[in-house]
């Protein structure tokens, strides 16, 4: 009998032993390839980022293991669709650190980003997002950001505002129900000069008719909108006739795309601009050569920044990999994403920088947040007819 309890105390600890390796994104034994895991929208509204983000880390990738990889072991991407929804998050990312998952490009949006750290801050697996800018995405050590988080978005909206529209009134339309919109708005008006008068309005869930807003806004010429542009497209759309011509729609990273959602962008009349860290008409430099590899390969439908960052994250990791080696750190194919994790969080809460497609001379702070330089890009400019 005593025999009998050892060995099945012995099997429910193996078995126990091997749940916890899995847990600890352990099947990384069975590696012949870095893998990197992300989680993103490839279906639904928001599928225009994760697909971005999909094709410009496959690119990444696909140039990094034409290279030569690291120290000749190449790297492979596993990407899943959330469709922009939590309740998705939890299923993908276990499913890809079965699959052997060692670093992560943690998610494409906010909200399945607020579940996505607290599941890899359990397993210690290192993530550089390239687009999920709430401010507690980067709460724990393992997390780290390419995108500006919505703080930083959000102060930077308002100082470009300060300059231009002080003593005036101004309106912002954002959504209060989503914590990438709210979390933009709330520092934005925090950050904004105290002489500029704001008028708010808001808007819940999945609305489509924005006629009050619109009355709400219609007398004034600049419309703060930290929205994605779905919304935005059909705010503009209902506002052409009732908000002024010589108005402008000023937004942040979840603009981009917005052309997309016209047969004819300049049937708005408006000016429309958004805060950003890629330039998609750049002429020269990384961003342009970006563009052009990009375009040649998947068209212009999905060229944007939440793409140009995502292939910013792949190299930075690799960079950061290659730093770490070079300083003679041990990482092999094999090495488990705590591990590696570990070597990554010192790299990049350290002296690492990165120069790439959305910056020069990128680096961190202690906090996960990203350190790089933002201006206003002009999508749309005013329709000169319209102008008064």
């Amino acid at each position: 009998m005593k025999s009998i309890f050892k060995k099945s105390f012995a099997f429910i600890l193996a078995a126990v032993m091997v749940l916890s390796l899995a847990a600890c994104g352990g099947y990384t034994a069975d590696n012949t390839e870095f893998v990197i895991g992300v989680s993103g929208p490839l279906t639904g509204p928001a599928a225009v980022y994760g697909t971005a983000v999909k094709n410009s880390a496959q690119m990444a990738v696909d140039e990094i293991n034409a290279a030569g990889g690291l120290g000749g072991v190449n790297f492979k991407l596993v990407v899943t669709d959330d469709v922009h929804d939590a309740t998705k998050v939890a299923a993908n990312y276990a499913s890809m650190l079965e699959g052997g998952m060692q670093v992560s490009l943690g998610t494409v949006t906010t909200a399945p980003g607020l579940e996505y750290t607290k599941l890899s801050k359990e397993d210690n697996v290192f993530f550089l997002t390239p687009s999920a800018s709430g401010d507690k995405i980067p709460e724990f050590d393992n997390g780290f950001q390419m995108c500006f988080a919505d703080s930083n978005q959000g102060a930077a909206a308002a100082e470009q505002v300060n300059k231009t529209y002080k003593n005036q009134t101004i309106g912002v339309f954002y959504k209060s129900d989503d914590p990438y919109s709210k979390g933009i708005f709330d520092k934005f008006k925090e950050t904004l000069d105290s002489s500029i008068t704001l008028v708010e309005t808001v808007f819940t869930g999945e609305a489509s008719d924005f006629s009050t807003q619109i009355n709400t806004l219609k007398d004034c010429k600049f419309i703060f909108m930290p929205i994605y542009y779905q919304p935005a497209s059909i705010f503009m759309t209902q506002a052409k006739n009732i908000i002024a011509p010589d108005a402008v729609y000023y937004g942040c990273d979840g603009f981009d795309g917005l052309a997309g959602q016209f047969e004819d962008f300049s049937v708005i009349p408006q000016e429309v601009s958004m805060l950003s860290h890629f330039d998609s008409s750049a002429t020269e430099g990384d961003a342009a050569t970006f563009i052009q590899k990009y375009t040649e390969k998947f068209g212009a439908d999905t060229l944007n920044q939440f793409g140009a960052s995502a292939y910013d994250c792949v190299y930075a990791i690799y960079n950061a990999m290659k730093a770490a080696v070079d300083a003679g750190e041990k990482i092999d194919v094999t090495i488990s994403a705590s591990d590696l994790s570990d070597i990554l969080k010192a790299q990049f809460a350290g002296d690492f920088t990165y120069s790439g497609v959305t910056g020069t001379n990128i680096k961190w702070q202690d906090n996960g947040y990203v350190e790089k330089g933002a201006v206003k890009y002009v999508l749309k400019t005013a329709n000169a007819a319209d102008e008064k």
